[in-house]
Order: C-alpha cells, then sequence, then structure tokens
C-alpha cells in the first residue's frame, strides 16, 4: 500500500484526519475500524500521506484475504517493503546471524529447516527492522486489514510492537466480521488477529463513520456523478462512500432522468456490494432479515411474532455485520436504502408472500395489516382493493402521504380488471397522492399503468399532471408529455388550463423563455378563471406576476395582488409558487425585509405543522435568503442548513438549498464554504436544466470570487450571468444584483469603460422601476471605477453617502462593504487615520452581526509594502489604476510575470499588455526603474 505523495483529504474526513494526527501524536497507537466501503483505507492513505509531507518514514502493509492462510506471510511483506527501493536499504544492517538466517527463512530465500524458522529470532528481527525506522526521527507504520493478517504474523507484531521505541506511531485498519465480539471458532484465526495485535499496545479505537448526506453530495461532484440525487443516493447507501458510488455509477449508466430515479431497479455494482454484505451473515440471519425489510415499522418483537423465534440473536449479529441498527425498545434500521430493496428484489414470490402472510397475522395497526395482506397475493380482490383504499384516507389523514401514496398504487393494483372504470378512477387518484407525496415512481406506475388502458383523455391528462408535477426542477426531456397532456386536453377548458399552467413554468425553468412562460400564464389565468377555477387561475396570476416582475413589467405588482385576492378565497394548501410567497420574494427584492421576515415567520409553524415538505423547504430557503441580507447571520445559516436537510432527506433536487447555503455561508460563515456550495449548485442546475437557479448559483459564486480576491475568475463567471440574463430577457435588476457585482469586476480588471457602460444601462432602469436600494450598489461600483480612474475625492464622497443610505436601509453588510471600498479609497488619498476609522466601524458592524467572513476583510492589514510617495495628489504614480498600482508593486518588488500573474489571477498576457501601459504612463523602461520610481 504506497502512500500517495500529494494525496488529498477523502471527502469528509478532515476532522477525522485531525483527531487521528492527535491520536498518534498523543498514544502512538490506533485502531481504524468500520464496515467495508466506509472510507477506512482512504483515511489511512492520507495519514501516512501526511506523515511523509512531515518528513517521517512511513511504511504500509495491506494484508490480502489471501494471506490469511500462509504462516508468516504478513511479516514476509512487511520485511520486504522495508528492503525495497524507496525504503531504508540499511533496515537489516547489524542482524546477528540467526535473526539474519531467520529472515532469509521467512522471505524464501533459504530452504525451511526441518525444525521450521526460530520464532524468537524472527521476533528480534522484526523489532529491529520497526526500531531502523526510527533511526532518523519519527515514523510511521500503517497496516490495512489487520483481520486478513495470519495468526503467525500477529504474533511476530505484538511483540515487535511492544519494543518498539516512542517514535514509531502504528495505524491498523480493521473491518469487523459478524461473528467478532463471540467466541472464536477454533478454525478461524481471524477472528481475534486485530484484538491480539493490540491488546498490549494500549491502541485507541477510532471508529470511521458514515459520511452525512451534504459530503455524499460533494462525493459525488468529486467522482463526476449527477449531484442532484445526492439525498436519494445517501438514502440507498447510508452514508457508505463505497456503495454510494456504486449507486451513483448505476444510475449515471442508466442515464435515467430524475424524476423517474426512484423508480430505476439498481443493479450492477451497487447490487453485487449490497449482495456481499448481505452474504457476511448466515442464510438464517437473511431470512429475518427480509421480514423486517419486508415489515413497515419492523421490531424484534414483531419479527419474532411473524415466526422467527431467534430474531433477537439474528438481528444481533446483523447488527455487527453493520447491516442494521438497533435501538433499546428493539426497532430495526438498515444501515443502507439498498440492503432492504436487495433482500426484497432476490427474494422469490412465495418467500415474500409468506413473509407479507406472517406479518399481516400480528400487525397491530389495521393500515399496515390491511397492506400486508394486499401484498401477500397476487390475485385481484375487489373487497381488498376497497378495503385498501379505505386504508388510503386512514394513511393522509395521518400525515403520511407516503404510504397513502403506496396504498393508493396498491388498491389500484388489487382492482380487478374486470372493473375497469373503477380501476382507472383508483389509478388517477394513484397519480395524484404519489404527486402530493413528491414519489415520482410511484407516480409514474401509476400514470404508465393507466395509460396502457382505455381511460379518457381527462384521466390521461391527469396522470400526465401528476407525473409532471413530481419532477421538479428536472423538466427538461419531458417534451412528449406536455404535448400528449395539450393534445388530451382539447376541448375541457379547466384542463387546458392545467396543462398551460405547467407549461408556464417549464418555459422558465427548462427553456428559459420567460416571454413564452408569461403569456402560457396569461392564457391559463383566462381559461380558468372562465370555468370558476379559482385555484388554477391564482397560480397562473402568480407566474405571469413574476415574469412581470423580470421582464420589468410595471404591472407586476396589480397583477400579484389579484392573485393574492382569489388565493385568500381558495385557501389553498401550499406556498410553493403560491402568490403568498412571491409576495414575500418581491418584499424581499425590494429590501422590505422586516415585512418578508414577519410574513415567513407566521407562515413556517403552519407549515412545518401540516404543510408538505417541499413548502417547508420553500419558506426556510427564502428565509434564510432574508436573513443573510438583514445581517442576521447565524440565523441564515441555520435555516439554510435545515432546508438542505429537508431537501436531501425528501430526495430532491438540492440546487436551490445549495444556492441559499452560498448566501448564508458568505454572510456568517465561510467564503470558502460559500463558493463550495455555489459551485454544487451550479452543476446542479447545470443536470436539471434549470436556468433560474443556474444564473443564481453562478452570480453566488462570481460574488464570493470577487470578494476575495479572484477577480479574473470572477470576471468569467458574472459574464456568464450576464449572458445567460441577456438570453432570458432578464430587465428588473432588483431579482439578481449581479450588474453591480460585474461592473466592479470589470473595473478590477481594468476594464473601466466597460463598467462604465453597463452601470449607463442599468440605472434608468432602476430609477424607472424605483428600485432605490439597487442604485445604492450601482453607486459603489461606480464609485470603484472613480477611484481607478484617477478621481478618488469623488468616489470618497459617493461611497460616504452609500455606507450611509445602506445603514438607514438597515442593510447590514451592505453597509459595512461600503465601509471597506471608503477605506480603500482613502488609502489611496493618503489618509491613513480616515481609512482606519472606516475600517473599525465596519469591523463593528460585521461583528454585531456575526459575519465572520466579512469582518476578516475588515481587519485586514493594509499591503506590506508602504505606498510610494509619488501616489498622492500629483505624484507621478496618481495616472495609475489601482489594478496596474497592485500589478506595479509586485514587479517592482521582483516578481516575475508569472508570479505577478498567478498572486492576480490574470493570465500571462494580461500582465505583459498592462505593463506595457504602466511603463508608458511613468516613462520607466526597465524593472529596475519601475522599482526606482515606486520608491521615489
Amino acid at each position: 500500500m504506497e502512500p500517495a505523495e500529494s494525496r488529498t483529504a477523502p471527502v469528509g474526513r478532515t476532522d477525522l484526519l485531525a483527531r487521528l494526527d492527535r491520536v498518534l501524536a498523543t498514544g502512538g497507537r490506533a485502531l481504524l475500524t468500520g464496515p467495508p466501503g466506509v472510507g477506512k483505507t482512504a483515511v489511512a492513505l492520507s495519514v501516512a500521506a501526511r506523515a511523509e509531507a512531515r518528513g517521517e518514514a512511513v511504511l504500509c502493509l495491506a494484508a490480502l484475504p489471501a494471506d490469511r492462510d500462509i504462516p508468516g506471510a504478513a511479516a514476509a511483506a512487511l520485511i520486504a517493503s522495508a528492503t525495497l527501493p524507496g525504503g531504508d536499504d540499511g533496515v537489516l544492517d547489524g542482524l546477528p546471524g540467526p535473526q539474519r538466517e531467520a529472515v532469509a527463512v521467512l522471505c524464501r530465500e533459504t530452504p525451511m529447516p526441518e525444525g521450521g524458522w526460530d520464532p524468537v529470532a524472527l521476533r528480534l528481527a522484526l523489532a529491529h527492522v520497526l526500531r531502523r525506522l526510527t533511526a532518523r526521527g519519527p515514523a510511521l507504520l500503517v497496516l490495512d486489514g489487520t483481520q486478513d493478517i495470519d495468526t503467525a504474523s500477529a504474533d511476530l507484531l505484538r511483540f515487535a510492537l511492544h519494543l518498539a521505541p516512542p517514535a514509531l506511531r502504528a495505524l491498523a485498519v480493521h473491518t469487523p466480521a459478524a461473528h467478532d465480539g463471540l467466541p472464536a471458532e477454533p478454525c478461524d484465526p481471524s477472528a481475534h488477529t486485530a484484538a491480539s495485535l493490540w491488546e498490549a499496545s494500549e491502541a485507541e479505537v477510532v471508529n470511521v463513520p458514515p459520511l452525512h448526506a451534504d459530503e455524499i453530495a460533494e462525493l459525488l461532484i468529486h467522482h463526476r456523478l449527477p449531484s442532484r440525487m445526492a439525498g436519494r443516493i445517501h438514502k440507498a447507501s447510508g452514508g457508505n462512500p463505497r456503495l454510494a458510488l456504486a449507486v451513483g455509477r448505476s444510475l449515471a449508466d442508466a442515464r435515467t432522468p430524475v424524476h423517474h430515479a426512484e423508480a430505476l431497479s439498481l443493479s450492477g455494482r451497487a447490487r453485487d456490494l449490497a449482495r456481499s454484505l448481505i452474504a457476511s451473515v448466515p442464510a438464517e440471519v437473511r431470512g429475518t432479515l427480509l421480514i423486517a425489510a419486508l415489515a413497515l415499522r419492523p421490531t424484534a418483537a414483531l419479527i419474532r411474532r411473524a415466526g422467527r423465534p431467534r430474531a433477537e440473536a439474528e438481528l444481533a449479529a446483523a447488527e455487527r455485520a453493520s447491516l442494521i441498527r438497533l435501538t433499546e425498545d428493539g426497532t430495526v434500521a438498515f444501515c443502507a436504502g439498498i440492503i432492504p430493496s436487495t433482500l426484497v428484489h432476490d427474494a422469490c414470490w412465495s418467500e415474500r408472500s409468506s413473509g407479507h402472510a406472517a406479518l399481516a397475522l400480528v400487525a397491530d395497526d389495521p393500515v399496515e395489516a390491511v397492506r400486508h395482506r394486499a401484498l401477500a397475493t397476487d390475485v385481484p380482490d375487489a373487497s381488498l382493493a376497497a378495503e385498501v383504499s379505505t386504508a388510503v384516507e386512514t394513511a393522509r389523514r395521518r400525515g403520511n402521504s407516503t404510504l397513502a401514496a403506496e396504498l393508493a398504487l396498491l388498491a389500484a393494483e388489487s382492482t380487478p380488471g374486470l372493473d375497469g372504470a373503477r380501476r382507472i378512477a383508483r389509478l388517477v387518484e394513484a397519480a395524484a397522492e404519489g404527486a402530493r407525496a413528491a414519489r415520482a415512481d410511484l407516480t409514474m406506475r401509476a400514470a404508465t399503468d393507466l395509460l396502457a388502458r382505455d381511460a379518457s383523455p381527462a384521466d390521461r391528462v391527469r396522470a400526465r399532471l401528476a407525473v409532471l408535477d413530481t419532477a421538479g426542477q428536472g423538466l427538461t426531456g419531458l417534451d412528449g408529455l406536455y404535448a400528449h397532456a395539450l393534445e388530451d386536453s382539447e376541448g375541457d377548458t379547466g384542463l387546458r388550463a392545467a396543462v398551460l399552467l405547467r407549461l408556464a413554468m417549464k418555459y422558465v425553468l427548462a427553456d428559459g423563455d420567460p416571454v413564452a412562460s408569461r403569456a402560457a400564464a396569461v392564457e391559463s389565468a383566462a381559461l380558468a378563471s372562465s370555468v370558476g377555477d379559482e385555484h388554477t387561475a391564482a397560480r397562473a396570476l402568480t407566474v405571469q406576476a413574476r415574469m412581470d416582475r423580470f421582464l420589468g413589467s410595471p404591472d407586476a405588482e396589480s397583477v400579484l395582488a389579484r392573485a393574492r385576492e382569489l388565493e385568500a378565497a381558495e385557501r389553498p394548501l401550499g406556498v410553493c409558487n403560491a402568490a403568498q410567497i412571491l409576495g414575500v420574494r418581491h418584499a424581499l427584492f425590494d429590501d422590505r425585509l422586516a415585512e418578508a421576515r414577519a410574513q415567513l415567520a407566521a407562515l413556517l409553524p403552519l407549515v412545518e405543522r401540516r404543510g408538505p415538505v417541499e413548502d417547508a423547504i420553500e419558506l426556510y430557503r427564502t428565509l434564510a435568503e432574508v436573513e443573510a441580507r438583514q445581517g442576521r447571520c447565524a440565523d441564515s445559516l441555520a435555516h439554510a442548513g435545515r432546508s438542505l436537510a429537508l431537501t436531501l432527506e425528501a430526495g430532491l433536487s438540492p440546487g436551490p438549498a445549495w444556492y441559499a447555503l452560498a448566501l448564508a455561508e458568505a454572510a456568517g460563515g465561510s467564503f470558502a464554504r460559500a463558493a463550495s456550495y455555489a459551485r454544487r449548485s451550479v452543476r446542479a442546475s447545470e443536470e436539471e436544466g434549470d436556468h433560474v437557479f443556474l444564473s443564481r448559483s453562478l452570480y453566488a459564486l462570481g460574488r464570493v470570487q470577487l470578494l476575495v480576491g479572484d477577480v479574473s475568475a470572477a470576471l468569467g463567471t458574472l459574464r456568464r450571468v450576464q449572458t445567460g440574463e441577456r438570453a432570458q430577457g432578464a430587465v428588473d435588476p432588483s431579482m439578481l444584483r449581479w450588474h453591480e457585482e460585474l461592473a466592479e469586476t470589470l473595473v478590477a480588471n481594468d476594464a473601466p469603460d466597460e463598467a462604465d457602460a453597463l452601470l449607463a444601462e442599468a440605472r434608468p432602469v432602476a430609477e424607472r422601476l424605483g428600485r432605490r436600494t439597487v442604485l445604492l450598489g450601482l453607486d459603489r461600483a461606480d464609485a470603484m471605477r472613480l477611484a481607478a480612474c484617477g478621481k478618488p475625492d469623488e468616489a470618497a464622497g459617493l461611497l460616504e453617502r452609500v455606507a450611509a443610505a445602506y445603514a438607514e436601509a438597515g442593510l447590514v453588510l451592505e453597509h459595512g462593504r461600503a465601509l471597506i471600498a471608503l477605506a480603500r479609497v482613502e488609502r489611496r488619498r493618503r489618509r491613513r487615520s480616515a481609512a482606519a476609522a472606516a475600517l473599525t466601524t465596519a469591523a463593528t458592524v460585521f461583528d454585531r452581526a456575526g459575519a465572520v467572513p466579512w469582518l476578516a476583510l475588515a481587519t485586514e492589514q493594509p499591503p506590506a509594502v508602504s505606498e510610494p510617495a509619488g501616489t498622492g495628489p500629483g505624484g507621478a504614480l496618481a495616472a495609475l489604476t489601482e489594478a496596474e498600482l497592485r500589478l506595479a508593486q509586485l514587479v517592482g518588488q521582483g516578481a516575475s510575470n508569472q508570479e505577478a500573474a498567478a498572486k492576480l489571477f490574470l493570465s500571462v498576457k494580461t500582465v505583459e499588455a498592462r505593463l506595457t501601459r504602466i511603463y508608458q504612463k511613468l516613462d520607466v523602461r526597465s524593472r529596475s526603474q519601475l522599482a526606482t520610481a515606486l520608491n521615489a
């Protein structure tokens, strides 16, 4: 096992690596354990790489299952590794004759003597090898796969480690088996190898935990797999990295659209890995696990009553094999969702049927009992179907939408085919229930069954609408559904309005065409109103108001008011895409933040108590944006985190939640994490074909890049936003405030004229629409342009007014940002006390808000190189722009063009062109003359 010299930390393991470093530094011994595939070897390799980076000697051994039956195999491999190229060539120097002879026998260099090798000599020889590792300082021994180390080698290593000096630290990697912790079988030495190897070394046991859902998303991105299904993949894998990658590759290879992903029957590597985990336990344990997989709420008592008298013992064995977790009350939870699905998938019909029949007899809940009775037979039964249909109402009343959706489909499938009308009606209901539960797989099954039957056009439309409603952000690739729905809705005004409403959403999200979206929304509202469908009319008017705002129409607020009136009369259960939530977002766009926050705070308890998960996600995400804008940084982070957790748990597209978390992290967390979340959101939005959140996430990324000084990357990112927004015909600059960020980025990239043109384009629109705080942002960017163009006095005056106006508007972060800009301009004016005062005020503002990354910006020290005398009014350097001055200072200190380009995030070609202009302005011809001019 060769540690890579530049290996990076595995995803989600930074804290674990830090803990291992501490354990090894203090105790010298650590035993890394966890289930197969959790990433123990990757962590051990990273520990080894970190040790090598510190200049320590590292010796690694990876035992293989085949080594278990070969006496001395692991010890021989360890000695061989120490003497191979790259190891210590002198590790065997000084060995007495008997020890050297014993090593030669162990490594098969000489024949085995009749009496076998000398165990004492071998112990001493191996101890000598380990001591020699520390000849030049601290050393690390990594033993991977201790469960596969043969008994003879384990005995030798135990003795050698007991004699090893304190400078030798040792890390072992062990995968427990289902029988660990039980009396070992005499013929199975692996059961006690790890324990015996470390019994005298007092090693600290460190468990490698599964990854969180967000870390699974990062892992998928790292391996170029679709991250939009991170929540579903986390559920399927239980956070096990190897399983997660296998599931991700299975989904990617199948090229299944996101709205079909849950219906995909996982195969290939993912199923094989699950089967290998299941095969680690005996057949009787697998039988008990199958009953647990078939039950809705499996407990040890329920499984025992269902005909498994040794349930507790068999479940305990499964827990030791990391297949399940058992709570104190005996509740069974599978460690990975693919394990129960594989158990059910691989079981024959008779096994599943008998299992459901047994559970039906012992279930103490009538809903669960009827579910099991229906699943125990494949013969449709009218009376049984009626019972299941009644159970749907009970499940819905309990708030269990997923169970209601499953039962609705089961009721339809249990209905005899001869009763065609009733079966079709139940399939329509099942599709609708699946949509309400956001279960795309169940919805698709119901719709597919219905569309294969002689259903009416209206029923076909309703089934297709349900499928569209479960597609979430991923509306690409569904053109056929829309076309068929439009065709079948011909002559039915109400259904036509419903189809046009879905088309309006598709036009803006998937096609990036707000004009077409508005037209479809207008037609939908008119048709719905003509048949008295106030619910659809309100939703269509909401879409129209959203597009009106985007397109800069002054009618947006009046259209939204009409939608609110209809919505108040209709009292819809959901808030997603509702007029009420759009009103909140308009308040956010206008920086009426107290109003937006109050409305969200009133809605949130109601939604949490009885609303669908999509509504809670929408509210938490919007609240995070409001709190970030208002400077309530800790609250913003909490709300964004909750939005993401709910999103991943529900298996929905994480793009919008990652965008909200990027904003929250940029406000009160870390600019680095903000950029990471923004990049994830970009990736997910691109996978979904979601134009709206693609622009938003690119904006969030470009803004952070600008703030941290990566102005070249920021320019490329924000230009993508500009291109996308212009392609969509965006007019209102308040919905996504990229104009001010791009203008400031252009200034930083020495393009003040282009920045001036951009500001001149945006300002009249903002004035016409009355976007007061947008104008403040444009003024801040304009002040930076003035400073770069050699007008620092005008820039300072403008920034003072902007900072005061932001403070009055309650925009805390923007207030502090304007003060930082003012400080930079004041330093350029050589007014150091004024610059310090501005920074102190900014730091106070950020500190009160908990704006951690902004506080770091406000407390940064001025450049180490003092500003040259020539930078004052009338000085020779006053003609340089701020970007040119930064480059001149770097080159004057001796930086090469390549070094300056790297530090300023520019291309070498840009540096060369900028240096030419600097030479011309200062009338110098060489780098030495430039240095003289800077220090004059």
